[in-house]
């Protein structure tokens, strides 16, 4: 029986463009008590595979994280195979605004300790005492309210590309740096003020509700659907867009564009650009923005000494990349001394 992923990015990608068929980007979230999440986690592997589901699932013991590639003729398999358990029946999907048929290309199913590192002891507080779910129309007029304070809950090289006018964006790498900073910052407006979140899909905000709500918000409100759906609903009832530039994503198209306007430079030569790619050099893959002039002069690297590198025989690169662990403490996202725009 087969439980994990046997092809690898290049013989999945070939196999996609063979095919041609449309599929479907979308991702959803839900937190539940999951008593055995490896046997779930296998569960979902199964099923999913045999449907040529693609995407990175995260499963813990408080619920399922999910960004997936879905082939659009098997969706309707896929939704009633998602209603058949009892925690995910009629989940909230985000389906994305671009789709590309290249967005996942293996498809991984992980057990963690969280299904989002928020670094919070879960025991102290209830999460299910959550903020008020509002919809794109009441999103709107909450942020038009001078005794609103609207809070990105993403990191920073999210909000860089993209955010809604007036939003507080902190400047942290991770969503768990966030939670302390806000708290902080707002700490005499428990009472007097709404306290509007949003994110990318919705989840970072349901945990970061119930946590403020903890701590002695009184009034405290998030995007339902987060900005995914906030584009869905501000396309199909013509209403009044107020997020600027893109909305990041976690999967190879990297953003969806949900306005005209650009409002972040090139990393490397401060003009307009939001392009987001990753260092050709493999040892670095550093994440940053660069624009098209930039990424010829510097063949999609970040620096000269990584264009050296990625210059040298794939051998030679492997051999200097012995020993290395690929993880957050190398592959940095956004932030490097090379790059004269952002560090």
């Amino acid at each position: 029986m087969q439980l994990y992923n046997k092809l690898s990015a290049r013989e999945r990608e070939a196999l996609l463009e063979e095919a041609g068929e449309d599929r479907l980007t979308l991702s959803f979230y839900a937190y539940a008590k999951i008593g055995n999440p490896h046997l779930f986690r296998n569960h979902l592997f199964i099923a999913w595979d045999q449907m040529d589901v693609l995407g990175r699932i995260y499963v813990a013991h408080e619920g399922i994280n999910a960004q997936l590639s879905v082939p659009a003729t098997r969706f309707e398999e896929f939704k009633a195979f998602l209603d058949g358990i009892y925690f995910l029946e009629g989940v909230r999907l985000n389906i994305a605004i671009e789709h590309d048929l290249k967005s996942f290309l293996k498809l991984k199913v992980k057990v963690r300790k969280k299904i989002v590192a928020d670094g919070l002891n879960d025991e102290s507080f209830d999460v299910r005492n959550k903020g008020i779910h509002v919809d794109a129309t009441r999103f709107n007029e909450l942020i038009s309210d001078p005794n609103t304070v609207l809070v990105d809950m993403r990191n920073h090289y999210e909000s860089e590309i993209g955010h809604f006018d007036g939003a507080v964006t902190p400047d942290v790498d991770t969503f768990r740096d966030s939670l302390p900073i806000i708290e902080e910052d707002l700490k005499d407006h428990k009472e007097d003020k709404n306290l509007v979140m949003y994110c990318t899909g919705g989840i970072r905000c349901e945990k970061a509700s119930a946590y403020y709500k903890h701590k002695g918000f009184k009034n405290v409100f998030q995007l339902e659907g987060g900005i995914i759906e906030y584009a869905r609903q501000v396309n199909n009832q013509n209403l009044e867009n107020k997020f600027l530039g893109k909305n990041f994503v976690f999967d190879h198209r990297r953003s969806e564009c949900i306005s005209g306007e650009v409002i972040a430079n090139c990393h490397q030569c401060g003009k307009p650009s939001d392009t987001h790619v990753n260092c050709a050099n493999e040892a670095c893959h550093l994440l940053f923005i660069q624009c098209a002039e930039c990424a010829e002069k510097m063949n999609n690297c970040c620096s000269k000494e990584c264009m050296e590198i990625n210059a040298l025989p794939y051998e030679e690169q492997k051999k200097l990349r012995k020993g290395k662990g690929n993880s957050n403490k190398i592959f940095k996202k956004g932030r490097s001394e090379v790059l004269k725009y952002k560090s």
